[in-house]
């Protein structure tokens, strides 16, 4: 009897899964054809006029990143990049942090933009060792692709050399090109992968780091970057 009664409630799960990831499939085919919900501007028209436009993945992507407490701006030239640095770490000099060293990635044209930032820094380092990267107090990188409906960064270590960069300082900046914004996460991971072999090591970022992990109290900047700044490129190719 004892057997028969397992064999019936493996049979109920099995069929609600079953039946749950076929309303799955229909759900995302419908996503795929007509677009997320997500990605349409709310507002009122009064019933009149057109019906509300979709957001492009830019400002869908902007949207979801500042939900979760992150900072987007959008450069159209390296010079706006340049502006852009200077004045997230000119504002960040007037907090606590007062940041004095910076590390970068090894993407190219990284340091040659920071450089030309017109804020005094005591240090600017490139990969930086592990031992030397706990007295950062911002680290820069780029990011390979974006996730617009998450507000999502993504970073393959197998191009750039950033894993520890972006997770130990208190303060990441990261910059991505707005043409490496996709609308989800499997055309993120596709793309990646047509591309080359995506790495053993790819890295999600949804906003600055949190937990609620102690007493179900939400903190900021625990296992990672209190601050997250994305720099979207939305220009001709960055030069080396």
């Amino acid at each position: 009897m004892e057997t028969t009664n397992t064999s019936n409630a493996r049979g109920h799960i099995l069929a609600s899964i079953r039946e749950h990831l076929a309303a799955s499939r229909e759900h995302d085919e419908k996503l795929r054809v007509h677009g997320s919900a997500a990605a349409v501007v709310p507002q009122s028209n009064g019933g009149k006029g057109s019906p509300p436009a979709a957001q492009s993945n830019i400002e869908l992507f902007k949207t979801n990143l500042e939900a979760v407490n992150g900072h987007c701006v959008i450069a159209r030239t390296e010079l706006e990049i340049v502006h852009a640095l200077t004045r997230i770490i000119s504002e960040l000099k007037h907090t606590q942090l007062n940041p004095r060293r910076i590390a970068l990635s090894d993407a190219k044209g990284l340091e040659r933009l920071v450089r030309l930032v017109a804020v005094q820094i005591d240090e600017v380092a490139v990969t930086p060792s592990s031992a030397e990267m706990f007295d950062v107090d911002i680290g820069i990188t780029t990011a390979q692709a974006a996730i617009a409906e998450t507000g999502t960064l993504v970073l393959d270590s197998s191009r750039e050399r950033h894993r520890l960069i972006s997770l130990v300082p208190p303060v990441h900046i990261a910059i991505v090109e707005a043409s490496n914004i996709y609308s989800t996460l499997g055309e993120a991971l596709s793309l990646l992968q047509s591309d080359q072999e995506i790495s053993p090591i790819v890295t999600f970022i949804t906003g600055p780091s949190r937990t609620a992990d102690i007493e179900l109290t939400l903190a900021i900047g625990v296992h990672g970057p209190q601050e997250l700044y994305v720099i979207i490129y939305d220009g001709p190719p960055l030069m080396s």
